[in-house]
């Protein structure tokens, strides 16, 4: 079974903090602990495993959240997001100084901190994917795309009505352009995404999902019949490109 996102929440009013990890725990991450100072972040770090931080700039210690954010990209390889009230200019400027990977000013709703948090995932992981690009040649191997996908836990969010509903990238068939949305297509359901079909693609496994056509994305994975023009997925026809049939019928041949 898949592991959800792990968070850590670092947050000193108690309120705020509780309400936070309901919004998280209804959305479907885990909350690995919810603590107020500097300290117990350390020690909660350091012992258990930390997908991603959301710390307070201002906590019930001498060590502030940007202390935190310090201590985090000095000593882990994992995204962090400032969560505050403060939206100073002199904060702000503070804050910079520690990279964080995201910045939240309260109040916020649920939909703002889950597409916080989907963003800084999504943008962390791609910078990881840029960087091996450029360190190997765009040699990108197996391991490099099950590391760049470990934060993601081989699964996306995507919010249909008042819910958020986890898809695990296997279960994705094909995703169809249409206008300013995305239609993302499983076995049995149907998901609306205000998204452009270049950045989507970018947060899915680069060894499974490809450009087929300008509309669409398509998971080699489903592809069940091709021809001259398409290729066949769950009985929907699925027009593609010259290069992409060549390179489907290269990989079906080696």
């Amino acid at each position: 079974m898949e592991q959800p996102i792990k968070i850590l929440i670092v947050e000193d009013n108690v309120i705020i903090a509780d309400d936070m990890q309901s919004m998280l725990e209804e959305i479907g991450y885990e909350i690995v602990d919810n603590v107020i100072v500097y300290e117990q972040a350390v020690e909660v770090l350091k012992t258990q495993q930390v997908d991603l931080v959301l710390i307070d700039i201002i906590l019930a210690s001498d060590k502030t959240g940007i202390d935190l954010g310090k201590h985090i990209r000095e000593n882990y390889d994992i995204p962090f997001i400032f969560v505050t009230s403060n939206s100073d200019r002199a904060t702000v400027e503070n804050a910079k100084t520690v990279k964080p990977n995201g910045y939240l000013v309260k109040p916020f709703e649920q939909q703002d901190l889950y597409t916080s948090i989907e963003i800084a995932l999504s943008n962390f992981i791609y910078g990881k994917q840029t960087a091996a690009n450029n360190s190997a040649v765009n040699d990108t191997s197996t391991e490099d795309v099950a590391m760049s996908n470990s934060i993601l836990k081989d699964s996306i969010f995507v919010k249909k009505q008042h819910l958020y509903y986890r898809i695990q990238f296997g279960d994705i068939q094909f995703i169809k352009a249409d206008n300013v949305y995305l239609e993302v297509n499983t076995v049995d359901k149907k998901f609306l995404v205000r998204s452009p079909l270049k950045d989507y693609l970018e947060k899915l496994p680069q060894n499974k999902f490809y450009r087929a056509h300008k509309s669409y994305i398509v998971n080699v994975d489903h592809i069940d019949a091709i021809n001259s023009k398409d290729i066949m997925i769950n009985n929907t026809l699925i027009p593609i490109s010259k290069d992409f049939k060549e390179f489907i019928i290269s990989a079906m041949n080696s």
